[in-house]
């Protein structure tokens, strides 16, 4: 009796520790986002568990209801998932497939898995399938493979996979003895519309313009990108007909000239540069066709705007011109090697000394003598204009202090100043910290500024001269009549002093149409109260007529060439 007493025990105790572990495992199995099928080998029956109802709508109890599980997916996939269900008919242990819902478009993982037991006979198992939902897997995967292939803001290709594809065009391109056109597209002024109209706005057109392109490509044919900003490429295999540049370029411009219409209403019309490179012509790599084609934009920028040029090598050549003059600028710039030169200025009527304009003046470490008119424009595309102006305004204002200290005159000294010095927030500041570091007199300074500033913002450059004048100092207008001249920007514009450009001087005498521009400028000039001068007169015919006219001051080979400050020392001298 005892020792059947403690067998009884035994068998409930085991009895209980199952029961406590089928417990613990369904408390799992339920919790789970996984929907399980379970069934012996041997049996009919099957056992659902996990989150298989909430999936699926409905538990499996039999055989039958795998036909019913089938119904949930198409009908293409109804081989791959009875495969995976049934993987002992293959002798298999582990099957597994993905497929798509019918009804809510979900993708599951189906797995199936058969575990032999020694507890089990010979022939038998045990099977359990498993269902998991990997539709946001499949989203992520979706959309890495979209970022990997596509541009996200325009939706055509993104640059990696353009320079795959165009790359797998120039081997094509080699085998089949054919040229390869690379287009690269740069919108005109899109900055300004990002500025004006906001950032939303300049995404919306670059989506539109992409849509376009993206309507253009063909396979095998024409394939296109957005590179960054506000730049496309475009690749045309064995260009002909309306396959080729002349063809694609002309019907851009007739769509860039029809207005875009944003989400807002508005209406934007476009105008783009284009710079074309072929393969095997400019480079045979896809890299070096698109560099080549950056360097024909940048030249075509550098003209105006829509504009489309083909590279040639002359292009290149000044391009790395251009590269080599701003690297020497820089070290330049670090190692502050430039020098002023000092063009004196002649009243008219007496030829006295009115003043000296500073023009700055670079030798490279070769010796060469790089023009103003070449290193000015880089400096002020890469933004070392900032260091070299302040280079400029102090250097001056030294150099006129020990004069004015030295021989005990004054005189009018000219100083150019930078379109990009004038929009910075602290220029005022800036001059007159300088103006009373070298304690210069205000009234001795004179700021000259080309009409182009004028443009950008008005009001903003209007203000910080009003403040510089209250101030003291002088403001002559450059180059007048040659870029952007209105009569209401200078009846509103702070100006004392107002210079006619070298172009007008070099053809008053012989051009009558010149003449009465010329003439009309001073009389209008002297109407307003400003001052006159004339600058590059290089002969008596020339200063008799301008002096003849009424033009107040003179500046020119003439009478003065530019002078290094030691030669400047030497006229001071004699003239006191």
């Amino acid at each position: 009796m005892e020792e059947n007493k403690f067998q009884l025990d035994l068998l409930k105790a085991q009895n209980e520790k199952l029961s406590k572990t089928e417990r613990i495992y369904r408390i799992v199995c339920e919790s789970s986002e996984y929907g399980y099928v379970y069934q012996a080998i041997g049996s009919e029956e099957l056992l659902t568990f996990g989150s298989f109802e909430k999936m699926f709508g409905f538990s499996m109890t039999g055989q039958k209801d795998f036909e019913r599980l089938l119904d949930v997916f198409p009908e293409d996939c109804a081989s791959s998932i009875l495969d995976t269900l049934c993987p002992e008919k293959y002798n298999k242990t582990f099957a597994t497939c993905e497929c798509r819902s019918l009804a809510d478009h979900l993708w599951y993982r189906i797995t199936t898995r058969i575990e032999h037991s020694d507890e089990l006979p010979e022939f038998a198992y045990d099977k359990v399938i498993t269902f998991i939902d990997i539709t946001k897997e499949k989203a992520r995967n979706s959309d890495l493979l979209y970022m990997a292939y596509y541009d996200t803001t325009t939706g055509i290709y993104n640059r990696n996979y353009f320079v795959s594809l165009l790359t797998g065009f120039l081997s094509r391109a080699v085998a089949e003895k054919c040229k390869v056109s690379l287009l690269m597209i740069d919108i005109d002024d899109f900055k300004k519309i990002n500025d004006v109209q906001g950032i939303i706005i300049g995404d919306e057109l670059l989506e539109q313009v992409g849509f376009y392109l993206k309507g253009r490509m063909v396979e095998d044919k024409v394939i296109c990108c957005h590179i960054n900003n506000d730049i496309f490429c475009v690749a045309i295999y064995d260009p002909f007909g309306s396959y080729s540049v002349e063809s694609f370029c002309n019907d851009l411009r007739i769509r860039f000239s029809e207005s875009f219409c944003m989400s807002t209403g508005q209406e934007i019309s476009i105008t783009a540069c284009v710079g074309v490179a072929e393969f095997p012509e400019a480079g045979t790599s896809a890299l070096d066709l698109i560099n080549c084609a950056d360097i024909v934009v940048y030249d075509c920028k550098q003209h105006g705007k829509n504009i489309t040029r083909y590279f040639e090598a002359p292009i290149l050549d000044d391009f790395l011109k251009n590269v080599d003059i701003e690297n020497k600028l820089k070290d330049a710039v670090f190692t502050n090697s430039f020098m002023l030169y000092y063009q004196p200025q002649y009243h008219a009527v007496t030829r006295k000394l009115r003043g000296v304009e500073s023009l700055i003046r670079w030798r490279d470490e070769n010796g060469t003598m790089i023009p103003p008119s070449v290193f000015i424009p880089i400096a002020e595309k890469n933004g070392l204009i900032i260091s070299i102006g302040r280079f400029v305004v102090e250097e001056s204002l030294r150099q006129y202090k020990k004069w004015t200290d030295y021989y005990k005159m004054h005189f009018k000294l000219s100083i150019n100043i930078s379109a990009l010095q004038y929009k910075r927030d602290d220029f005022v500041d800036v001059i007159m910290s300088l103006i009373d570091k070298y304690q210069v007199e205000p009234s001795d300074v004179e700021l000259e500024i080309t009409e182009s500033i004028l443009i950008d913002d008005f009001d903003m450059v209007t203000s910080k001269l009003v403040s510089l004048r209250d101030r003291g100092v002088s403001i002559s207008l450059d180059d007048f009549g040659t870029g952007y001249s209105s009569l209401s920007y200078l009846k509103r514009f702070p100006i004392d002093t107002l210079k006619i450009d070298k172009s007008f001087i070099d053809t008053v005498l012989d051009d009558a149409s010149t003449r009465i521009i010329t003439e009309s400028i001073l009389n209008m000039s002297h109407a307003m109260g400003f001052e006159t001068i004339a600058e590059g007169v290089e002969n008596e015919r020339q200063f008799n007529y301008l002096s003849g006219v009424g033009c107040d001051v003179i500046q020119g080979f003439y009478l003065g060439k530019p002078l290094p400050a030691e030669k400047v020392d030497e006229l001071l001298s004699y003239i006191n």
